[in-house]
């Protein structure tokens, strides 16, 4: 099984950054807490937060291990992630580049994290290169949010309808795409691990159009002049579902471990 083949040129991401850090929801501590477990880590161990974001990720492990290195394309993000370890009053290295920059040369891993990220990358490539940076034992770890199907979060199908009528299909990720269990599998990490997390939070509407207009596929430089109708309108739609100007967001917080296939799942690193 190989990778779809992935232009190197990665979607912008630059307009999106406020909205991302007001918009997008943070990973659930105590998921971080149970990984964290999970993996038995410690101040003897190096992360690589691959796809960084805003280092949300790097920035809640950093406390646990002895280094961080957070790696992103966008400029803009890795400005909005030294200003979120700065707030967090951690230390973590930070470096533009992406999947195709990975190598030796960067230096050894016990775990490579990644958020929300892995998508966007020629997958089956990304673990080829990560097989000869991580150490025995270690795992690679992809982190995600679902929204179970729970009364709560009935508002959660018209939002989602409501952005992707403004998205050019050209510039999603095909839905026929294989899954990402299926690539790991395929992998030298394929011995699988997922761990979740529910909680519920509430969200002022303005956060859901942060969260809308933080998607490379529905950001203002994405959509121009039409984000102003797609935050008018969200603002609308969402007001009938919320009390107080807010909506309750029942979120299930995912990570799937994924460590190499000659160490035991349940071993420390």
């Amino acid at each position: 099984m190989t990778s779809e083949p992935l232009s190197r040129a990665f979607p912008r991401f630059q307009s999106t950054v406020p909205h991302y850090l007001a918009g997008r929801p943070n990973y659930a501590p105590s998921l971080i807490r149970i990984v964290r477990e999970h993996l038995h880590l410690t101040g003897s161990h190096r992360l690589l937060d691959l796809g960084c974001g805003p280092g949300w990720l790097g920035i809640a492990f950093a406390p646990f291990v002895g280094s961080v290195l957070a790696i992103d394309p966008e400029p803009a993000m890795l400005e909005a992630a030294r200003a979120v370890a700065v707030e967090a009053n951690v230390r973590i290295e930070l470096m533009e580049g992406s999947s195709y920059d990975l190598d030796r040369r960067l230096g050894v891993f016990d775990v490579v994290t990644i958020g929300r990220a892995f998508h966007w990358m020629d997958r089956a490539d990304t673990l080829r290169r990560l097989d000869a940076m991580v150490e025995p034992g270690g795992a690679v770890i992809l982190f995600n949010d679902i929204r179970p199907d729970v009364p709560e979060n009935r508002w959660n199908k018209h939002y989602n309808e409501l952005v992707e009528s403004y998205v050019d299909p050209k510039a999603s990720i095909p839905l026929e795409r294989i899954r990402h269990e299926a690539v790991l599998l395929d992998s030298c990490f394929n011995a699988l691990v997922r761990i979740g997390v529910i909680e519920r939070r509430q969200i002022p509407i303005e956060r859901l159009v942060d969260r809308a207009l933080s998607m490379s596929t529905s950001s203002p430089e994405q959509l121009g002049q039409l984000s102003e109708r797609l935050a008018r309108d969200l603002r609308t739609k969402m007001l009938q579902f919320a009390a107080d100007g807010s909506v309750v967001d029942v979120i299930e917080w995912q990570a799937l471990i994924a460590q190499r296939s000659d160490s035991n799942i349940a071993s420390t690193l």
